[in-house]
């Protein structure tokens, strides 16, 4: 009878020791699986965002949101539920997704006045941080951000737009002599737009940021550091995940394989010795870079070397990827929509006469190019989907909802501007939407915001916009462009943060 109650009491520990590690297993396996279901219940029925709709798999994991981010699928997932629940939904566990105009103001600017709450901020840890560990204007805090503005700001004005204007215009005539020599070389050339867009780009900034531009217009082919850019979009895009998983995201830090930090290291470096290059020439008496009023500023007003670096490396990527990719966006959409394009191509040849014609403000007067270039945005928004940020100990109110403190909200672009909520018609090119024609007077027009707003807004909008009408003014004046059979559905790309873009053939044909 002792030996019978001994064994009614045996310890814990005892009874671990005489368990199979089959058993054992199992036990974990349960205790997670009842775990992981109490945690799924409580974030449908009972967590603080439960009153919001969104279908609740999606509310009680975070699974799907992963999932269509490492397929590179998240507009289209963002889309499809907004399409199913409406201007409000909840898309993770953590996180509501708005698309309602106001959203916009409420979400990224300074919130609707007389309402409860404060204004939501930067997630973090999403943005990650920069190599060197110095803030960009992307990743800077309130002070220092405001900081950076106050330099950045005057090289991004008219003013100073207007006295680089002869450095882009440099590279629109050059981008105009590549594609004419080529033709002159074989009238059946084919051309990857994508590409001839990108060269563009990347050789203005870099010769506005570095002083000197990549060449990549007189090569015909991508610097090898604008080829570990555009791979590490991808790769970052998807090793974010782990940044939902602080524990996972720590360790991979802790063992990521040396090889990685190499290259890190080493793309990096390119842009130091850039910038180091750059500063060794000093300010310019034309004043025409951004350099020229970085190094103006009084002592201790300035940038830090380090944030000089940091960047340097953020223009050359938020300053000629999302151009390059409207650009890309835009020219397909007016060849699939031909009388559009004929309307464009007739307003830019009767507005010049010549190819010396050609200026900022007189492709900035142009009404059906401005309209052109805006339904571009709409259709195919560089940034494609949100910039997540998160509410304040106050808590925040966004389109009349309360979001209590500490969780994510966000605008996602592409899903807000093809909503039917915003705009009739949504998934048609009708640049007339934009100019007062009466089908469209209930356009939410002020839903589209592709340079966002507030504070924190892109602080080279006024830039991308010149450079933009420039470069498809040039061409549309000096070519007529027909699309090959293989770029038919040119649109139909994955996303990792940013468009993959597939190569845009084209047939060019030189117009007297």
């Amino acid at each position: 009878m002792s030996s019978t109650k001994a064994g009614r009491t045996a310890s814990p520990t005892r009874l671990l020791q005489n368990a199979s590690m089959s058993q054992i297993a199992t036990l974990i396996v349960t205790l997670l699986a009842v775990r992981w279901l109490a945690r799924a219940i409580y974030r449908v029925y009972f967590h603080p965002l439960s009153k919001f709709p969104g279908p609740k798999l999606h509310v009680a994991t975070r699974i799907p949101q992963l999932v269509a981010q490492w397929t590179g699928t998240p507009h289209k997932r963002l889309a499809e539920l907004h399409r199913k629940y409406g201007n409000v939904v909840r898309i993770s566990p953590d996180e509501v997704s708005f698309i309602d105009a106001q959203a916009w103001k409420d979400v990224y600017g300074h919130g609707t006045k007389g309402t409860p709450g404060g204004n939501p901020h930067k997630h973090w840890l999403r943005y990650g941080t920069s190599i060197n560990n110095e803030p960009s204007l992307i990743l800077a805090r309130d002070n220092d951000h405001t900081r950076m503005r106050r330099i950045f700001n005057p090289a991004f004005s008219d003013r100073a737009l207007k006295q680089q204007e002869p450095l882009f215009m440099k590279y629109v005539n050059l981008l105009d002599e590549k594609l004419r020599q080529g033709l002159k070389e074989d009238q059946d050339r084919k051309y990857d737009m994508v590409r001839m867009y990108n060269f563009t780009t990347f050789d203005v900034m870099g010769d506005l940021t570095f002083g000197e531009p990549l060449h990549m217009l007189d090569n015909a082919e991508y610097d090898p550091w604008v080829k570990v850019i555009f791979a590490s979009i991808k790769t970052g895009s998807r090793l974010s995940i782990m940044m939902h998983y602080p524990l996972l995201w720590k360790a991979f830090k802790k063992f990521v394989p040396r090889s990685m930090m190499v290259k890190r290291m080493a793309h990096f470096k390119n842009s130091v010795d850039r910038v180091t290059k750059r500063l060794e020439k000093g300010r310019d008496s034309e004043g025409v870079d951004l350099w020229d009023l970085v190094l103006s500023q009084p002592e201790g007003k300035g940038l830090t070397r380090g944030e000089m670096d940091s960047n340097a490396s953020l223009f050359m990527i938020a300053g000629t990827e999302t151009t390059a990719t409207l650009l890309s966006g835009l020219t397909y959409l007016l060849l699939k929509n031909p009388e559009a394009m004929k309307q464009l191509t007739h307003e830019i040849r009767k507005a010049f006469d010549g190819l010396d014609a050609m200026s900022i403000e007189t492709v900035a007067s142009l009404p059906y190019l401005n309209a052109c270039v805006k339904e571009a945005f709409r259709l195919y928004p560089p940034v494609v989907t949100g910039m997540p940020r998160r509410t304040p100990p106050e808590g925040s109110t966004i389109c009349g909802q309360y979001i209590p403190s500490g969780w994510i909200v966000s605008v996602p672009q592409l899903a807000c501007y093809t909503s039917e909520s915003n705009f009739k018609e949504p998934l048609s090119f009708l640049p007339e939407r934009w100019l007062g024609d009466e089908r469209f007077k209930n356009d939410k027009r002020a839903a589209l915001q592709p340079f966002s707003v507030g504070t924190r807004d892109c602080v080279g909008k006024n830039m991308a916009y010149h450079e933009m009408r420039l470069i498809i003014a040039r061409v549309l004046l000096s070519f007529d462009l027909e699309l090959c059979p293989e770029s038919e559905h040119w649109t139909d790309q994955y996303c990792y943060t940013l468009w993959e873009k597939k190569p845009l053939m084209c047939k060019l044909k030189t117009v007297n």
